[in-house]
């Protein structure tokens, strides 16, 4: 870990505020939630948009979870690798499917639409150039979701893009109920 985690017992009236609602919506203190008691106006903000990202919308959630984990599996984010495989098991996604979310195996998998291949590479191609996204990408896209839909997926890969680099730059650490879990993806960190 390269901060601290700023634990309840030491939080102000502001921190409270929002690990109450952190701890609510998640049925857990996250580490990730803790380091943001240093900084709480931002870990309200962070606590609402993660709260406003991780349920059905435009898109339903477990298709965001798909590129929430490629999002985060490709920036070799083990805490959001692990954490997020286990929303996906509680939301019903099949473990074959969260396994050929692996390098390319999505693109030729029976497990995947067409549509959500397109947002998978979609989130590929943000993790590598989002200047350069493909006119045929796009049209992918265009030929499977509604722009509302495409704006939505847009937001979450690159928020997840954030949120893994945030973690990992400041050391956060998996929670203990996650000790000697692997996940399913391959994480090098």
């Amino acid at each position: 870990m390269s901060v601290s985690y700023v634990e309840r017992e030491q939080a102000n009236d502001e921190t409270l505020a929002f690990y109450d609602a952190a701890e609510e919506r998640f049925q857990a203190l996250l580490n990730i939630f803790k380091v943001f008691g240093h900084q709480p106006e931002y870990g309200t903000a962070f606590t609402n948009m993660i709260m406003a990202i991780l349920k059905d919308g435009v898109i339903d959630w477990k298709t965001k979870e798909l590129i929430i984990l490629k999002a985060t599996q490709r920036n070799q984010c083990k805490y959001c690798v692990v954490q997020h495989e286990r929303v996906s098991d509680m939301l019903g996604i099949a473990p074959e499917k969260i396994a050929d979310l692996e390098g390319d195996a999505y693109k030729t998998s029976p497990h995947f639409t067409e549509g959500e291949r397109a947002l998978l590479d979609l989130t590929v191609q943000i993790g590598e150039d989002a200047n350069r996204v493909p006119a045929e990408l796009w049209e992918r896209l265009h030929a499977n979701w509604t722009e509302p839909q495409i704006v939505d997926a847009t937001f979450v890969i690159t928020i997840y893009i954030a949120v893994s680099k945030f973690g990992d730059a400041l050391g956060v650490e998996l929670e203990s109920m996650f000790d000697g879990v692997e996940p399913v993806l391959t994480v090098n960190h």
